[in-house]
């Protein structure tokens, strides 16, 4: 039986064995997925039992940035957004780096059907608004960053990164000055996510005038942001399809796999269903 993890800290419950035990099951691999908690302090000297014990493991806070020294190389996604989800082992020991967020992004738009060849706005500036914003100005987008008042500084520098790796410098506001028309909304924050799941980071006025909206926060499933879209009839899709779809891609690079999108479309379901019951007490 082949063993991977997650390594992060704290840990706390995650829906990753689960999701994964169900990849494993789509490609008849026998093989087990732990969590493993390791503190920041450990994480160098636990390196050399997960490169012996593991085929692969992915890797969440703290452990994103800070496992990069301790890995032999990286892919191009992992070395533009500076932080790895995802290390690959070969027999030799040699390990690989790789950011599936990005691609995971990608194929959960792709399967809701969401284009980004559009104007789009980018709730945040921090590590996850950032990936937003550079993959969606990478296919042509007509960019926003919207950020607090507090954040403009990081937003403006977050634009100029842009203008230089896509020759087009997108727009930067406040998000107390959003207003008028958007073909996609994304929200990059943390604004929403379980327990303050009564906060949204837009207005319900301002949704009025968006054509579709996507969500990185998977808990709860159905955010208020999401839940105002659709009561507007406006396409969305939440975070739980990123999740999925970043764990599926991850299955791709360790074992050559090609999901079927019907497949990872059922386990999106059942994760937000088994999280929906989570949630009511079920």
């Amino acid at each position: 039986m082949q063993s991977y993890a997650l390594i992060g800290h704290p840990l706390g419950h995650s829906f990753s064995p689960q999701i994964h035990a169900r990849l494993f099951a789509l490609e008849g691999i026998d093989a087990r997925y732990d969590l493993t908690d390791i503190a920041p302090e450990d994480l160098a000297a636990q390196m050399p039992l997960l490169r012996r014990h593991l085929r692969a493991f992915n890797v969440t806070i703290p452990h994103k940035r800070a496992v990069i020294p301790l890995i032999d190389s990286l892919t191009e996604n992992a070395r533009l957004y500076g932080a790895v989800n995802s290390v690959s082992i070969d027999s030799d020991g040699h390990t690989e780096g790789d950011n599936t967020d990005c691609n995971g992004f990608l194929r959960a738009m792709q399967a809701a059907n969401i284009a980004l060849e559009t104007s789009v706005c980018v709730l945040g500036a921090g590590g996850v608004g950032r990936m937003f914003a550079i993959e969606c100005a990478r296919r042509g987008a007509l960019v926003t960053i919207a950020v607090r008042e507090t954040s403009l500084d990081k937003a403006q520098t977050l634009a100029s990164e842009i203008e230089t790796l896509c020759g087009k410098r997108p727009r930067t506001c406040a998000l107390s000055e959003l207003c008028g028309h958007y073909g996609l909304v994304i929200n990059g924050t943390p604004v929403g996510m379980y327990p303050k799941i009564d906060a949204c980071p837009v207005s319900g006025d301002f949704l009025a005038g968006v054509d579709a909206v996507f969500d990185c926060v998977y808990n709860p499933s159905e955010t208020l942001l999401l839940g105002r879209a659709r009561a507007y009839g406006k396409k969305t899709a939440g975070g739980m399809a990123m999740l999925v779809w970043q764990a599926a891609i991850a299955h791709e690079r360790w074992h050559g796999t090609h999901f079927q999108e019907a497949d990872i479309a059922r386990i999106i379901t059942d994760m937000e269903r088994a999280l929906t019951e989570k949630e009511r007490g079920l």
